[in-house]
């Protein structure tokens, strides 16, 4: 992941510090809201909140790290300048899904013609938006799966994560030590902390 924040002047600095928790479980609404004052912690948990879902794009279109990390940037400039305009916040996810699709869709346009040999045929473009469709679908999925592990407490995200999004799984017994709990209990806790995950999934649409 990019290590590289943008603040409220526009300016790209590394930024390793995370935002507080606090912010992290604020709305959209009240992100934006903060950030328009100017608040830099705000815009910091508004880039933490989406970052996955902004560098997942060009990562799906196939960019090596340094063209992700280049469009990432641009789609962080161009979410600062636009963040007084937007009106529907709701669709935040997918406006940014789609700022980052189309700028994924010119540089590869950029890249083929300046970097794709003569004697290579290149990409028809009417391709281009099939893929952009594709890709959209796919990124949404993920933030809408993101934005149910979000709403769990705690320890239901922590333990969903540890046993199901790290490689590899962890044991039981590390689960249990990592969140104080008896080794014996993990499984009803896991049962109750995926039933709670799939009334989320469910209504975020998934």
């Amino acid at each position: 992941m990019p290590a590289k924040v943008i603040i409220a002047d526009g300016e790209v600095v590394e930024r390793d510090a995370e935002p507080g928790e606090a912010r992290l479980a604020w709305s959209d609404t009240r992100l934006v809201r903060e950030c328009l004052k100017g608040d830099e912690d705000a815009w910091s948990g508004l880039i933490e909140k989406y970052k996955r879902l902004i560098y997942s794009v060009p990562v799906k279109y196939g960019f090596n790290a340094d063209d992700a990390n280049d469009i990432f940037q641009a789609v962080c400039l161009e979410l600062l300048s636009e963040l007084p305009k937007l009106r529907k916040l709701k669709a935040l996810p997918k406006w940014l899904i789609q700022v980052a699709s189309h700028k994924c869709f010119h540089r590869r346009r950029q890249q083929q013609r300046t970097e794709v040999p003569d004697e290579v045929e290149q990409q028809p473009e009417e391709t281009v938006p099939s893929q952009m469709e594709g890709i959209l679908r796919e990124a949404e999925e993920e933030q809408k799966l993101r934005d149910a592990l979000s709403a769990l407490a705690p320890r239901c995200r922590q333990l969903v994560e540890m046993l199901f999004f790290e490689e590899p799984a962890r044991p039981y017994k590390d689960v249990a030590a990592s969140l104080g709990i008896a080794t014996g209990s993990i499984g009803f806790i896991r049962q109750r902390c995926l039933e709670r995950l799939r009334k989320q999934l469910v209504e975020t649409g998934f």
